[in-house]
């Protein structure tokens, strides 16, 4: 009799853990239907110019709309080269899915070769405000062709300049082969990184302020592949196009 009602207060505890530990999805794009979702998503297009020319990092892509397609349930972002330009795609949910905190989960599946590089980010909102560092940037994953196997994860504040002072470098052997889930967990305290659930990276500065600490306040998230430039460069390999950055779903819970 005592054993079943131990183990009656045990089955009760666990299930109120879960409950209490249970999150709630509160955005979902499984990528269905023929075209881009813009009731979620934004085209970013062009070059950057006049006022950020290269993206602020000497990228070299083009972003069009035709770089960016859905199909049977994946999102495809195309790189591509022709015999004067390259292009490619940039989305962004700015303005229409932003939020404070949460969990962010993308599956993807990443190109390869040197001078592509693909990433799954995110941008405080107030950044026409504040301007960039100051709104603050969380890198989920970002991957250079030009060093195989490696994943960068990065915060960016201003008490960093604007440089990857708060960042981790991921190795994995078969991060190319297939698809892999990238994951961010979000706090008012901490931010915790994950590749295929595995923990890789905490950022907990001890001192959090403006300097230090920008994600008190609603993010968007921003997916993209850029050619070449500061960090994917500069040399470039045209042999490799075109190459596709695909993702099969973006989650967001809270």
């Amino acid at each position: 009799m005592r054993n079943s009602f131990l183990i009656a207060l045990l089955c009760i505890a666990f299930t109120s853990c879960n409950k209490a530990s249970k999150k709630e999805l509160i955005f979902e794009e499984d990528f269905t239907g023929s075209s881009l979702n813009e009731s979620f998503w934004n085209y970013e297009l062009g070059d950057g110019c006049p006022n950020l020319c290269g993206w602020g990092n000497n990228e070299r892509q083009t972003y069009t709309k035709d770089n960016v397609s859905v199909k049977d349930g994946l999102l495809y972002i195309k790189a591509t080269k022709d015999s004067t330009l390259y292009e490619s795609g940039r989305i962004t949910t700015a303005k229409k899915i932003e939020f404070q905190y949460g969990t962010v989960e993308v599956r993807a599946k990443l190109p390869q070769g040197q001078g592509i590089w693909p990433a799954i980010w995110m941008l405080g909102s107030d950044i026409g405000d504040k301007g960039w560092p100051a709104c603050g940037e969380i890198d989920i994953m970002e991957y250079v062709g030009k060093v195989p196997h490696e994943v960068h994860t990065t915060l960016h504040t201003p008490d960093s300049y604007g440089q990857s002072k708060n960042t981790k470098i991921t190795t994995n052997d078969k991060i190319e082969e297939g698809f892999h889930i990238y994951k961010c967990n979000w706090t008012k305290d901490f931010i915790e990184f994950f590749i295929d659930d595995t923990l890789v990276y905490t950022f907990n500065p001890e001192v959090k302020n403006d300097k230090t600490w920008p994600f008190d306040k609603p993010f968007y998230i921003i997916l993209n592949m850029a050619i070449g430039g500061n960090f994917g460069g500069p040399e470039v390999d045209d042999s490799i196009f075109p190459q596709e950055f695909i993702v099969d779903y973006v989650k967001v819970y809270k």
